[in-house]
């Protein structure tokens, strides 16, 4: 059956933003003409509004080049960022050499076309959120089921990011809750995912440990009612950490930096905490288990590790995408359901800069979001 159509208005090409990375080492991030496609029977065909610019999208947009050396060519409306990658890192590319690849996680838009089938057909006029990569281009088709229709009085710039923090935040209080923890430790406490977390916390009762690097980031999140805050440019920083966690009874940490001495500092803390109510003296430290989960890589040192919080503790890796997959679809629906529900509320994004597809392309921008620095987030409408 022939899909419907919202408006006649939908071209047969479109714009996309692709990453390339060539077998001779040169990065190359340039604007290029896709066709749009017709959906499906269960597919829509969503005009791409907003779409935000995460951290976790510039490993895939930038891969391991060295920004320093980029430079700009093309033109204004269809700039081309050039760049070298490092011999090291040429390596860790070989999977991605020479293909053409699509960015962004995730964004929001309105539905102009759907398919013949049910839940399409309910979706079309409407506006919606969704997650499945390739969101920075223009039109982006994708199965109805992975859509989440946005509240009618909801702006896609208000849905764009309702997919990658909101259920980053709900699933570190989940990962928390399943592996028997009762508190939890953040890095990068300030940032949209921080201030996202410290109101799921605040409004669950979930005790929350926030860590950050100055104090106006303090001042931040004490005003927004959290009650722990520590910042590494305290003097006595290991000190007043030690005692959150004691104050929390924190035995878990989510690590944005993931390199560096904070992941092993905060075990550090966990263990001193723990040992201020040890009753008998144990050689291999307290009993109880330390987990330090490290899901991003805002700092791309070796992580460092001085091992002196007993043998009861762990360090991994943890990510969105697997952990909805161990969940469950029907689990992964229950919480994006909250989050529609709270989409202006406790899931509210805000965003330092809006640029049009060719704007995130521009040198003085990379400049900002490529430090991936706490308040500069960069949210693309590709509409403009």
């Amino acid at each position: 059956m022939k899909a419907h159509t919202m408006t006649p208005s939908i071209p047969h090409t479109a714009l996309q933003l692709r990453s390339l990375i060539r077998s001779t080492g040169e990065l190359e991030v340039a604007l290029v003409d896709v066709p749009v496609p017709q959906p499906a029977a269960d597919e829509v065909l969503v005009r791409m509004e907003a779409t935000p610019i995460n951290p976790s999208d510039l490993g895939l947009l930038f891969g391991a080049a060295d920004m320093s050396t980029a430079r700009a060519g093309g033109s204004a409306e269809r700039p081309v960022i050039h760049a070298q990658v490092p011999e090291r890192a040429m390596k860790a590319m070989a999977g991605r050499f020479d293909q053409s690849l699509p960015v962004g996680n995730e964004g929001a838009g309105t539905v102009v076309q759907a398919g013949s089938g049910a839940a399409a057909q309910a979706l079309l006029g409407k506006k919606v959120a969704l997650m499945g990569g390739a969101m920075y281009t223009q039109y982006r088709c994708i199965p109805a089921e992975q859509c989440l229709r946005l509240p009618d009085d909801a702006t896609p710039a208000q849905g764009a990011s309702c997919f990658v923090n909101p259920l980053t935040a709900l699933g570190m209080v989940e990962t928390m809750k399943s592996e028997g923890h009762s508190a939890l430790v953040h890095t990068a406490a300030a940032s949209n995912l921080g201030q996202m977390l410290n109101r799921i916390c605040l409004q669950d009762g979930v005790g929350l440990v926030n860590i950050v690097r100055k104090q106006e980031q303090v001042d931040l999140l004490k005003a927004q009612g959290a009650k722990f805050v520590c910042s590494t440019d305290s003097p006595d920083f290991m000190a007043e950490l030690t005692d959150a966690i004691a104050a929390t009874g924190a035995t878990i940490a989510f690590d944005a930096l993931g390199g560096g001495r904070l992941a092993g500092q905060i075990l550090t803390c966990m263990e001193a905490a723990l040992s201020r109510n040890a009753q008998v003296y144990s050689r291999y430290g307290s009993p109880t288990h330390k987990q330090v989960y490290l899901y991003g890589t805002l700092d791309t040192a070796p992580t460092e590790v001085v091992r002196n919080f007993g043998f009861s503790w762990g360090m991994g890796g943890w990510l969105l995408f697997l952990f909805l997959q161990k969940i469950g679809p029907a689990a992964a629906h229950t919480l994006r359901e909250r989050v529609a529900a709270e989409l202006t509320t406790t899931f509210a994004s805000h965003y330092a800069h809006e640029v049009s597809l060719a704007g995130a392309l521009q040198m003085e921008a990379i400049a900002v979001y490529g430090k991936r620095s706490t308040g500069a987030k960069f949210l693309i409408n590709p509409s403009l």
